[in-house]
């Protein structure tokens, strides 16, 4: 009975529990500032190359993590672009073929300060254009509106 009693507390904890997966990126660009970047630390230089080299990796799994996380953020926001460009493709496609060769440019970069700064910059282009896209649709809603009711 008392098991019983304990696993009904720890399952209503659990209810209360929020918790954070792995690929969840992080909240803040500082957070991934802090998180990526090398620290000018007396540990940091006392480290032997092996050691040295497991922390790289360390360092680019995760931010392999946050750049295909950011990757698939930039084919989801592509799908608000469905307008053609002068040409008649549609900028949907090129924004896909555009991040697709970035992407594969900056395939086989080791430097995780380099790939941090790479993602931190596709980070702030995307939210900056997503939110410069709203904007406009915004506009254009308060165009129609007051066109509408002139009539």
């Amino acid at each position: 009975m008392a098991l019983r009693i304990r696993f009904k507390s720890i399952a209503a904890k659990r209810v209360y529990f929020q918790q954070r997966h792995l690929h969840e990126g992080p909240d803040t660009i500082d957070e991934l500032l802090e998180r990526h970047l090398e620290k000018k630390d007396k540990k940091v230089n006392s480290l032997d190359e092996d050691e040295q080299e497991l922390l790289n990796r360390r360092k680019l799994t995760s931010t392999r993590r946050e750049a295909l996380s950011l990757y698939r953020d930039i084919i989801r926001a592509s799908r608000f672009f469905t307008w053609p460009d002068s040409n008649g493709v549609l900028w949907r496609d090129l924004l896909r073929e555009n991040a697709r060769r970035e992407f594969e440019e900056a395939r086989f970069e080791t430097d995780p300060e380099i790939v941090t700064r790479l993602v931190i910059g596709g980070r702030e282009a995307l939210e900056s254009t997503i939110d410069k896209v709203v904007e406009k649709q915004k506009e254009q809603l308060q165009k129609e509106r007051g066109g509408g009711g002139q009539r």
